[in-house]
């Protein structure tokens, strides 16, 4: 199996309850992709108890099958419709580690 990290930083355009509804839309986008992909096991978008330490916004955590479901994951047209219009848009930076399980 492959555990797929994010870390996502937001724009500094945006704070407060802007930054809450983004990862409300960003969590339920993403989460709901549960499913519909095959070789996606799990997904979860970290929104709750981030604490003012944290140098990131933003977490995802995902899991795969194998290294080959992720990559098909990474552009299937599900996944690209939510990084390019609930995503992509926001962030200023991300951070990714992909790692066998």
């Amino acid at each position: 199996m492959v555990k797929h990290v994010i870390l996502w930083t937001f724009k500094d355009t945006y704070c407060g309850a802007q930054i809450d509804e983004l990862r409300l839309g960003i969590k339920e986008g993403l989460e709901g992709l549960q499913g519909k992909i095959p070789g996606l096991i799990d997904i979860k978008v970290q929104t709750d108890g981030i604490l003012n330490s944290s140098n990131a916004d933003l977490m995802l955590v995902s899991t795969f099958v194998d290294e080959p479901a992720l990559k098909a994951y990474q552009n299937n047209p599900l996944h690209v419709a939510v990084a390019n219009e609930k995503v992509r848009p926001f962030v200023a930076s991300r951070v990714c580690i992909d790692y066998v399980i």
